[in-house]
């Protein structure tokens, strides 16, 4: 999402499910009287930004994101945001050309869902049948087209699964508030129960796929090139504004970071490192561009860098780190760049996911307790107000 951003500104081990689900006596009886096959699905609603599918849905992608006031507060910001999207969508077109032509994260989100949701019908019976439903931020679906599906499926308990592992205000926080006002707007408060799965970045399942995405990705060096390779994780940055008010995002990065290592039993050396900067303000470092250089310059030659935020090829994944960093890397001599797989649709991801929900559910968790503690320094109405709604609920 951020390099979207910084490109326009350079322009300008599993448990076992084994009781119900808690819910109401209401909610019991209705259950009981219905086969899997003929009650309402328990909803899990896949949160991300989002990405533009074709260069026609570019514009309008850019639009909503610019005119997101949980991510930025502009002047004018209603003109502004028609401005720079409308300035910035040729270059962008261009990048999105360069990839195919479009964002892949809608494709691969449903592939996720559907593996997800069909293990999950397995190991959890109890709330079978489960059916996903994708909620983008900045392009269709969009979160008040998935709200009309669950309507329109008569959904009655719905978990909000968010996609970014690490959790951030501009990401997770931004598509929950989105959430709690198509809820509103849509005259659906007594409809639905819900409960949030907002972050998961140190969970076994995840960490596992990450470090066999990894094995693989070493593998492909011989013996002695291997003795040299670093390890360089690479997640969006953050302005310091933005960490400073007291956003968990860096922490939980470096907690993935932290535990992926352990997972490979540290063998190789490794640093984290902070891609797509916006502007001349202080951001979170050291950037991933200024981290190749300074390998270079400290004579290494092999580097893998893990896209250790992202589940799913995107923008950030195809063109910044495989065509930018990679021609920079190129540049000052790393002959050896490689870049991990992203997660995808591989089966130990979405196993994960499962299980993650399975887990969720298990705990009878309306919400996490990080959650519920809002950043010391929130300025931010609409966080006060989202946190009301959901906190509230019973499931």
């Amino acid at each position: 999402m951020f390099s979207l951003i910084k490109h326009s500104a350079r322009a300008v081990p599993h448990t076992t499910f084994t009781r119900p689900l808690a819910c109401s006596s209401i909610s019991r009886r209705s259950l009981a009287s219905e086969t899997p096959s003929k009650r309402p699905p328990t909803a899990v609603l896949l949160t991300n930004m989002g990405g533009p599918k074709t260069l026609d849905d570019v514009y309008n992608f850019l639009h909503n994101l610019f005119s997101d006031r949980d991510l930025m507060q502009l002047p004018f910001q209603t003109w502004a945001a028609k401005y720079i999207a409308g300035r910035r969508t040729p270059q962008i077109k261009e990048q999105y050309q360069a990839i195919g032509g479009g964002s892949p994260i809608l494709s691969w989100t449903r592939k996720q869902g559907e593996a997800m949701e069909k293990l999950l019908d397995e190991i959890s019976p109890e709330t079978a049948p489960h059916k996903h439903y994708i909620a983008f931020r900045y392009v269709e679906p969009y979160t008040n087209t998935a709200l009309k599906a669950m309507k329109e499926d008569r959904v009655k308990r719905a978990i909000v699964f968010t996609q970014y592992p690490q959790y951030s205000c501009s990401t997770t926080g931004s598509s929950l508030n989105e959430l709690h006002r198509g809820i509103k707007e849509l005259d659906m408060e007594n409809d639905i129960h819900w409960s949030i799965i907002d972050r998961w970045n140190t969970h076994p399942g995840f960490i596992e796929a990450t470090a066999r995405k990894i094995e693989a990705k070493l593998a492909e060096y011989s013996p002695e090139e291997r003795k040299d390779a670093v390890i360089m994780f690479s997640a969006h940055s953050l302005p310091m504004s933005v960490v400073n008010r007291g956003d968990r995002y860096p922490a939980e990065v470096a907690a993935t970071v932290d535990h992926v290592m352990k997972r490979l039993n540290s063998a190789y050396p490794y640093r984290l490192c902070w891609q797509s900067q916006v502007g001349p303000s202080a951001w979170l470092g050291p950037q991933t561009g200024d981290a190749v250089k300074g390998f270079a310059k400290a004579g290494k030659k092999n580097v893998v860098v893990v896209p250790i935020a992202f589940t799913s090829d995107h923008i950030e994944t195809l063109f910044e780190l495989d065509q930018e960093y990679a021609e920079e890397a190129k540049e000052v001599g790393l002959t050896g760049w490689k870049r991990v797989d992203a997660l995808n649709d591989d089966k130990t991801f979405t196993d994960a996911m499962a299980h993650i929900v399975k887990e969720h559910i298990e705990k009878n968790e309306t919400v996490s307790k990080q959650w519920l503690l809002r950043c010391p320094n929130c300025t931010f109405e609409t966080c006060g107000h989202s946190r009301e709604f959901f906190t509230h609920q019973k499931i």
